[in-house]
């Protein structure tokens, strides 16, 4: 990871969980956070997060299993507030990325 995309990462809704899923992921292991950084792959890619080319498309399937084993009957709204923080994650992450790479073009321009 860039030290730019390293600080806009700071301070953003499961900066935690995302960085573990990043960690866990080059690992080889499964994890809530990794299996959500797979399901946010084609949008983390779009802004520059170094996620790994192969993901498992069934990673959505897999999150919910596991939250099933381990939450039971709550496996439902655990997924869909896992997803949630991913959304937000990506959406924060997006105003900070584009923000800087517009503020970047100004700059260029000058």
């Amino acid at each position: 990871m860039t030290p730019e995309l390293d600080r806009d990462f700071e301070g953003l809704p499961a900066e935690a969980l995302i960085r573990q899923g990043l960690a866990d992921l080059a690992a080889g292991r499964e994890s809530i956070g990794s299996l959500l950084v797979q399901i946010g792959a084609p949008r983390l890619r779009l802004l520059d997060v170094p996620v790994p080319a192969a993901v498992d498309i069934d990673a959505d399937r897999r999150l919910y299993h596991l939250l099933g084993l381990t939450h039971g009957n709550e496996a439902h709204s655990q997924y869909n507030s896992r997803i949630r923080e991913l959304v937000s994650f990506e959406r924060a992450l997006e105003r900070r990325v584009w923000g800087r790479r517009r503020q970047g073009g100004k700059l260029a321009e000058k």
